[in-house]
């Protein structure tokens, strides 16, 4: 009888009550997935500008630069160079008894790629140095003389504290978040972590005041032990721990003392990994190469990436932009770093080689305290650990670099050209 009913259904709707599970089907497999972004999921960020505590306050609105794509299930959701938004949420001026300022900041939030925006956790303090020891140094001192007087060294203010641009942070995103993967951008498969570095690497380093200095013009690849080791087989010694009253260290020791310690310097939010000097006899205290080098969060082929601004001291100078004794430089740095690549490669230290351009070259500046330099504005890339030859012409080398293939001492006499060239 079922049957018999069935042959007076008319076809066409037989077959639309048979197709409809079919297309429904196929309608939830071509339906764009939604993707769950997890709770606490890390974005890498860069402080896009520095912030004192001489003049922030409380409730201004900050930039913070992601520093690396944010992907999940194989899709970019925060594309690097995004810019989060945060704020300044306390501020403390430099006080008497020595006592230095404070800033805290904290992130806000960030956009997506879909253009959706989502909280991030992350907070970030600085503080400035105290100099509670030299108020008490300078009354015990007074004291002797005259004890009236040494009450009035109370009234001794500590430095200003700096959130330096490039200093980096780790935020969290705070929930759970989702984005469909429709229109989104797969992430690539394999990229040169070399050239992500580039994109980021900040042109210049910072004095603890937030003043821009010194480029970068050098990059190693290689082990902590590497460039420890290279530096030491071409006769550079490390510098002693910058000390504040830099006149006591040159009446403890003279003048000819070739580990003299170096200023700090700043880059990503701190001060550099290890400084090196190579004095010219006799003249430690006012002629020197020197260079500091800071350890990135990059590798290249699995090893560490470091990042190192090279300058020539050609002269002490006095008074210079709050300091009571500094150096001058030879404002032609290229030569410098072509200088370093040369030493470093006289000693068979250097395995492979190549000059990488910056987005942001450096031309024409002026170091952290006023002092002109110019540059071409390359970067020259040292790889020092050590390698087989057949591991020179691997595939998949980063775009970034194209290295070079010839012999050693062919490269040298290339960078020794360079130092007699005019700019």
């Amino acid at each position: 009888m079922f049957s018999q009913y069935l042959r007076n259904v008319p076809t066409c709707i037989l077959l639309s009550t048979l197709l409809v599970p079919c297309v429904s089907a196929q309608e939830m497999s071509t339906a764009p997935a939604r993707l769950t972004i997890p709770d606490g999921t890390p974005v890498q960020l860069q402080l896009a500008e520095s912030v004192s505590s001489a003049h922030a306050r409380v409730g201004d609105l900050l930039d913070f630069v992601v520093v690396r794509d944010v992907s999940v299930d194989g899709f970019t959701v925060i594309p690097a160079g995004t810019v989060a938004s945060g704020s300044v949420t306390e501020v403390k001026h430099r006080r008497i008894l020595g006592m230095g300022g404070r800033v805290a900041l904290k992130l806000d939030s960030v956009e997506l790629v879909n253009g959706d925006r989502v909280g991030l956790s992350g907070r970030m303090e600085v503080k400035g140095r105290s100099r509670t020891k030299l108020m008490a140094t300078a009354m015990i001192a007074t004291g002797l003389v005259f004890l009236p007087a040494a009450p009035v060294f109370l009234l001794t203010r500590g430095h200003d504290s700096t959130a330096l641009k490039s200093t980096e942070i780790t935020a969290h995103i705070d929930r759970v978040t989702s984005v469909l993967s429709a229109g989104l951008q797969r992430s690539p498969e394999s990229s040169s972590e070399l050239d992500g570095m580039m994109d980021y690497l900040p042109p210049r380093v910072f004095s603890g005041e937030g003043r821009e200095g010194d480029m970068l013009n050098l990059v190693f690849v290689g082990q902590q032990e590497d460039i420890q080791k290279a530096f030491k087989r071409a006769g550079w010694v490390k510098t002693d721990k910058f000390k504040p009253i830099f006149v006591w260290h040159l009446l403890w020791h003279g003048t000819n003392d070739a580990r003299l310690p170096m200023s700090r310097l700043f880059l990503f939010g701190r001060v550099q990994d290890y400084s090196y000097a190579l004095p010219e006899p006799g003249a430690a205290a006012s002629r020197r190469h020197h260079i500091r080098v800071w350890k990135t969060d990059y590798t290249m082929d699995g090893m560490p990436v470091w990042a190192a601004s090279a300058t020539h001291d050609i002269a002490v100078e006095i008074a210079k932009r709050g300091h009571l004794i500094g150096h001058r430089i030879d404002p032609a740095v290229d030569a410098e770093r072509d200088f370093v690549g040369a030493d470093l490669t006289n000693t068979s230290s250097v395995s492979r080689q190549e000059y990488l351009h910056s987005p942001d070259p450096v031309l024409q500046a002026l170091t952290a305290s006023g002092e002109s330099y110019h540059s071409d504005g390359r970067i020259l890339l040292l790889d020092l650990h050590p390698v087989s030859p057949s591991e020179i012409n691997v595939a998949g080398q980063p775009s970034a670099v194209v290295w070079a293939t010839l012999p050693i001492a062919a490269r040298t006499e290339s960078f020794q050209s360079n130092l007699t060239s005019p700019f």
